[in-house]
């Protein structure tokens, strides 16, 4: 890339954000009797706050996101033998966390506009194996709720929402938890909230939490002296200084999710203008989007083109990065069972291999910078693709 005016980076809210919430619950977890979560009370309070946030019955904490999905889907019965029907455009984790419950992760490809998993394209992949279908509400929009609803009902699948992207998030006023179906989130560094790792699983009634409560304590029952193991599962849970972090974090998200809302509309304004970015479509019965990223699109540039303007940004103080892979064009696809091979599945993904040569995102921090701030962001914006 040529030259182009250097002038001091940008600044940008720091990610992750704490107060006083954090530190006093770090210090009374500290002090109490026990730092897991049969010794405390964090992490039952943090599940019911979060559970109530979402319109769930009840929810799981757990140690990750990926270990959230590997939840659900056991949950679920999913296991060796089984499909789950997933984003190909998505972060990894989503077709790991099947390919370690044994199962096969089928990629479906993506809408142009919103980059959420095509319902029409998955209703074509379902088959007499196929157990689940796993949307993910990519960057806090939502996929199409109402058509999976409809997919979910006629095909005889359970669906699970991949809602790592959609804290707090809406559609048609109604929020992650109150579809009646499973949802995983994580809380990884970057997500809208965090404590620097941790997952969390909703749970649409008590049965499915009473299983997923075994399966994510080795199958013990809560008070169990005996050992007694009830069912199959793993050590998913999360600790109370994790739980104690999450809680102050519940503290500001829904102040957070509103200005990402309001300036996100402003930043998508001012990069629609620039020749050549497209930015992440909306749909509108995403009627509260949680902006965990602000995706564009630069349709025709190459992976190395693209690479060099996130490289770019990054020099002028933007926290850029590249799209996600095809999840059937990383190594680790084929590291268990697979459907086809890779020219296969691309030839029924052609939007996901456009976008994920030519998607980049920037971190949701950016949305919490004042309007001043995202005027200079476009214009480098603009600047750094001029001088490609």
């Amino acid at each position: 890339m040529s030259s182009i005016p250097v002038q001091p980076p940008l600044t940008f809210p720091a990610w992750p954000q704490h107060g006083t919430e954090e530190r006093e619950g770090l210090l009374r977890v500290l002090e109490q009797e026990g730092w897991w979560r049969n010794g405390g009370s964090e992490v039952d309070s943090f599940e019911r706050e979060f559970a109530e946030l979402h319109g769930a019955h009840r929810a799981i904490a757990t140690t990750n996101g990926t270990h959230a999905l590997e939840l659900a889907l056991s949950v679920l019965g999913v296991g060796p033998g089984d499909e789950v029907i997933v984003p190909a455009f998505t972060f990894i984790a989503s077709s790991m966390a099947v390919q370690r419950v044994g199962a096969v992760p089928v990629p479906c490809d993506i809408r142009p506009d919103t980059y959420c998993l095509d319902v029409e394209a998955a209703a074509r992949l379902v088959t007499p194996r196929t157990k689940a279908v796993m949307p993910v509400h990519m960057a806090g929009q939502f996929a199409d709720m109402d058509a999976l609803a409809d997919l979910a009902e006629t095909a005889g699948v359970a669906i699970l929402q991949d809602a790592a992207h959609a804290h707090s998030a809406r559609w048609r006023g109604r929020r992650v938890g109150e579809f009646g179906s499973i949802a995983a989130f994580s809380f990884q560094n970057g997500k809208l909230m965090t404590a620097g790792e941790g997952g969390a699983v909703l749970l649409p009634d008590d049965e499915t939490h009473r299983d997923a409560y075994l399966r994510h304590g080795c199958g013990r029952p809560p008070g169990d002296r005996l050992y007694a193991h009830l069912t199959q599962g793993s050590n998913f849970r999360m600790n109370e200084f994790s739980a104690t972090v999450l809680r102050g974090q519940l503290t500001r998200l829904e102040a957070q999710v509103t200005l990402r809302e309001e300036r996100s509309r402003h930043l998508d304004a001012l990069l629609g203008r620039i020749p050549g970015v497209v930015p992440q479509g909306r749909d509108e019965r995403c009627d509260r989007n949680s902006h965990y990223m602000a995706m564009v699109r630069l349709p025709g540039i190459t992976a190395e083109r693209r690479l060099a303007v996130v490289d770019a940004l990054i020099a002028h103080g933007i926290p850029a990065f590249v799209g996600f892979p095809p999840v059937y064009r990383t190594a680790g696809y084929f590291e268990g069972p697979a459907i086809g091979d890779v020219d296969e599945i691309a030839k029924r993904c052609p939007v996901s291999e456009e976008v994920g040569t030519d998607c980049l995102w920037l971190h949701h921090r950016v949305l919490l910078a004042d309007t001043a701030v995202l005027d200079r962001l476009a214009e480098v914006f603009a600047d750094v693709l001029a001088a490609a």
